[in-house]
């Protein structure tokens, strides 16, 4: 396919009228040739309008015609072959393999979320029937089933161009629960978003879906956004990315006429408590794992660790050798696009800036001249200090990191009691160290999403039972996951029909039970119909 740098509206692909932008290919800071057309308020709220239309069909397909479309948007990525990834190469500076375990993951989920809605647990149906002869009351007939919430607003992240954008988590689980969506492109990566989109409007035509299912718009200002934002179809917005972008965008979703819900994952520094016995067993091994994590994807991951905490020891000194070692051959990577790269830089010297903040390790120096490269860095201070300057908690989004020394079990609690809500919280320690610090491993709990014990929380495993999200800012509502089969949740409300005549039930709440789904009829979960 060509990439077109136009907008699909209403089905159709057509030129932006608000001016265009180029990409920048982050290896080399050299601008990419395509033009890309940005979209104008006027035609944000066409598409606004499109998608309200296509609502009214789509909502109604079946869960098996829905399934269908779903696994056919996956084949069309898929179809798209080596265009795709050399373009998703071009725009981000990814190594091939990154490329391609990206568009496993991206066509992963829309095949998870396919599966899933045909058994129809997310409808969750529940019916109580009629007593009319219940005194002092009688009671009528109630039946309950979720629903698909409206249009859906996805933002494209910077960092994941497959598995985050066009047709990644958000749209995934979107389009299952039968809402249509409006994709807002990233910048950083349009040519990459232009196709995939491609590919979902393909998969659109061939299983006759309404048009304006899917619509994609673009722009390198804040002008679209804000206009999607605020377009009164739109009934929910999903987000990555940074604390400011995400806030943002939700404050404006909740000053509108009608406020909408902003589920947005943001920032995280993802502790990881490292207790002595398992330092005094493994101290080199962790370090590897460490290494590995923090520089994978040049650090660019929500979930890269970015604090240790562990108390002073021997052991924590052969820790820190260990990563010194391993650094001291990490060449500088290539970070995503120049704002990105400056910030971390930034961050960076901030760090320096503090008296009681030491360089406790570095990558190699950068030696690009051109292009947007980070060098990895370990800092090292003290639990007091760090405690004393709350600025010391923010994120840092790159391959950095901040080692808090503790001087005892008490003071690691006291920094996690102090961080705000996280992605996750990991804890290396040996297994009679885990059950005799029982209490931390709790107090962890309460400020994450997702706990991990001897490992590193990089690598999303793509599965019902995953949990991506957690409490402010890590997202905006941490009762949600932006991964998993339970991240239809959040496009979806329950409607209770109440003493509807069976011609005009759902099917889903027909006393035949014609869908064959595991409800719960009078507080009993059954497959029977109602006889």
């Amino acid at each position: 396919m060509t990439i077109s740098g136009k907008l699909l509206i209403a089905g159709e692909w057509q030129e932006g009228d608000a001016g265009s932008f180029q990409a920048v290919n982050p290896a080399t800071g050299q601008p990419i040739a395509t033009q890309h057309t940005k979209a104008s308020e006027q035609q944000v709220s066409v598409a606004a309008e499109l998608a309200g239309e296509a609502f009214a069909g789509y909502r109604n397909t079946s869960l098996k015609a829905r399934a269908t479309f779903l696994h056919a948007c996956a084949d069309h990525i898929m179809q798209l072959g080596d265009e795709l990834l050399d373009c998703m190469q071009q725009e981000t500076g990814y190594p091939r393999g990154r490329c391609e375990g990206e568009r496993a993951r991206t066509v992963g989920q829309l095949r998870m979320q396919a599966d899933y809605i045909v058994s129809g647990d997310y409808l969750d149906p529940r019916i109580d029937s009629a007593l009319p002869q219940r005194q002092p009351i009688p009671r009528p007939d109630l039946r309950y089933l979720n629903q698909a919430i409206g249009v859906v607003a996805v933002f494209a992240v910077s960092n994941f161009p497959l598995a985050y954008s066009s047709a990644g988590g958000d749209t995934a689980s979107a389009l299952a629960a039968g809402c249509p969506v409006i994709v807002k492109g990233h910048p950083s990566h349009p040519g990459t978003g232009e196709l995939v989109v491609q590919a979902l409007q393909r998969a659109a035509r061939e299983c006759d879906m309404p048009t304006g299912v899917i619509s994609y718009i673009q722009g390198d200002d804040n002008i679209a956004g804000a206009a999607l934002i605020n377009a009164p179809q739109v009934k929910a917005i999903g987000f990555t990315g940074s604390i400011k972008g995400g806030t943002s965008i939700a404050k404006m979703a909740a000053v509108r006429p009608e406020p909408i819900p902003v589920f947005a994952e943001m920032g995280s520094i993802n502790p990881v408590v490292l207790l002595p016995h398992a330092l005094a067993e493994s101290a080199t091994d962790i370090a590897a794992g460490f290494v590995g994590a923090l520089t994978l994807g040049t650090g660019q991951f929500c979930v890269n660790p970015g604090l240790i905490v562990a108390l002073k020891s021997p052991h924590l000194d052969t820790f820190v050798e260990a990563v010194s070692a391993q650094l001291n051959g990490a060449g500088a990577g290539v970070m995503l696009n120049q704002r990105i790269c400056q910030n971390y830089q930034q961050g960076v010297e901030q760090f320096t800036q503090y008296s009681g903040v030491a360089v406790a390790a570095n990558g190699e120096p950068v030696a690009q001249t051109e292009g947007f490269y980070a060098q990895t860095a370990l800092f090292r201070t003290q639990a007091s200090y760090f405690l004393a300057n709350p600025q010391l908690h923010e994120e840092v989004f790159g391959p950095a990191s901040l080692l808090v020394e503790c001087e005892t079990v008490a003071q690691i609690q006291q920094v996690l009691l102090s961080l705000p809500g996280q992605l996750t919280g990991t804890v290396h320690g040996a297994k009679d160290e885990l059950e005799e610090h029982s209490a931390l491993l709790d107090l962890l709990s309460v400020k994450v999403g997702r706990m991990v014990i001897n490992g590193f929380p990089t690598g999303v495993e793509v599965c019902p039972a995953m949990v991506h999200g957690g409490p402010f800012p890590a997202s905006t509502d941490s009762r949600f996951t932006a991964v998993g089969t339970a991240a239809i949740h959040r496009w979806i409300r329950p409607v209770c029909y109440q003493n509807f005549p069976q011609t005009l039930l759902p099917e889903a709440l027909k006393d035949a039970n014609p869908l064959g789904l595991l409800r719960t009829v009078n507080g009993i979960k059954t497959l029977d119909p109602i006889v």
